[in-house]
């Protein structure tokens, strides 16, 4: 199978949905786009999705080339190896175009994360119907919206809504980290990727100046996998010391956190998850923001806000984002238990809409592959899980083309 993700969340998804369809086909070999969580899965990487995350509009422009060459070695792998199916994890820019080459070659796609189409780019909608044979949605909007555009979409729900939460104690935590028990823990952050960290974490770094010179605070920042340690504390400067760094310890950092600075993305989504009250925040360049502003055509940033159909975390966005503002914002946070406990149930309710319930969908034991039944329930559990669900969908899509 082929598979391609170029972001770390998709990359995260990427290799728990190659486990879960080694449980089914164990035989089963897969090469593609991989970051290190689908390599350490057994992921053959013809190309590193390390080496092509870019983020913004003019801001992707210097990476064109490797994306470019990327797309090449992809499409000839794809060629002379002809899978048998094909699994597109979300980076629409990069994956809608494999689809198309995929398609060329007759090889079935699955599409999980759904792009993000009903925000803006719609003409790719064109694409999608033509190039993408199922499409798994994470977000319980999204299903109606593109099956009336005649995409063949379901809503699986969140993979992260039954798996984000911490595996310490709030004490074992702490210890492990050197902080008081009177200390508010504060998390940081600033994104994934290195342009979103040097865009993002210099405003989130005056807004903790702020914060410390009025209160007793721990400030911890959850590294992401493929941001290397010592360039991360290189981005503190003089705050290095005041800001711990935390590696592989993401849900205990975030969910024994009294209050988060997120990026908006798939960590605003994790926070929410984990029940901990946060802003929201995000800067792009100049540029990218005056043309974004002119293609982006929802009232929230935030996919929090947008599930929930109201704003229930205040954004702080491009030139709203600044030290002072979220500062006061996380002190409200902290100092007002009635905006906490508010906030907290909204996120509850949340978390909740981001799982899918077989209950609720009335959705059946099995999905049907020309007469051939794929079992997606063990223990009455795996049909409401995301990743197991899409597995299904995969061994599904495989067992049909076996049929023809």
């Amino acid at each position: 199978m082929f598979i391609s993700a170029g972001e770390a969340s998709g990359d995260s998804y990427g290799a728990m949905l190659v486990d879960a369809l080694r449980s089914r086909r164990p035989n089963a070999e897969f090469f593609g786009c991989a970051g290190p969580r689908l390599q350490a899965s057994g992921c053959q990487p013809i190309v590193d999705a390390g080496t092509i995350t870019m983020v913004g509009l003019v801001e992707v422009i210097p990476g064109l080339p490797r994306a470019w060459c990327a797309l090449r070695d992809l499409k000839r792998a794809i060629r002379e190896r002809r899978p048998q199916l094909a699994i597109l994890i979300d980076f629409p820019d990069f994956n809608l175009r494999l689809a198309n080459e995929l398609k060329k070659c007759g090889v079935p796609v699955l599409y999980f994360v759904a792009p993000q189409v009903w925000a803006w780019r719609k003409g790719r909608l064109k694409a999608i119907r033509r190039d993408v044979d199922r499409l798994l949605c994470l977000f319980p909007f999204e299903e109606e919206f593109f099956r009336k555009a005649g995409v063949n979409a379901e809503f699986v729900g969140h993979p992260l809504a039954r798996r984000a939460q911490p595996t310490q104690t709030p004490e074992e935590f702490r210890g492990k980290l050197g902080i008081a028990a009177d200390q508010s823990i504060v998390a940081l952050l600033p994104g994934s990727r290195r342009k979103e960290v040097q865009l993002n974490l210099p405003p989130m770094l005056d807004a903790v100046r702020l914060l410390a010179a009025k209160r007793s605070c721990a400030f911890v920042l959850p590294a992401a996998p493929i941001l290397p340690g010592n360039w991360l504390r290189n981005q503190l400067g003089s705050l290095s010391g005041q800001v711990r760094i935390v590696e592989n310890m993401f849900y205990d950092a975030v969910g024994h956190a009294q209050a988060a600075i997120v990026a908006s993305g798939t960590a605003s989504t994790e926070t929410a998850i984990l029940g901990t009250p946060m802003a929201i925040v995000y800067r792009v360049s100049g540029l990218s923001w005056w043309l974004g502003r002119r293609l982006v055509k929802v009232p929230f940033f935030s996919i929090v806000n947008l599930v929930a159909g109201r704003e229930v975390i205040r954004e702080f966005i491009q030139d709203q984002f600044t030290g002072t503002a979220v500062a006061a914002e996380i002190t409200r946070i902290l100092d007002d238990p009635s905006a906490r406990v508010k906030m907290q149930a909204d996120l509850k309710e949340v978390t909740r809409r981001l799982r899918r319930s077989s209950i609720e969908s009335g959705i059946e034991s099995g999905i049907e592959a020309d007469g051939m039944v794929v079992d997606v329930a063990v223990g009455g559990q795996e049909i409401d899980d995301p990743i197991q669900r899409a597995a299904a969908v995969a061994e599904s899509m495989l067992l049909r083309l076996v049929a023809d």
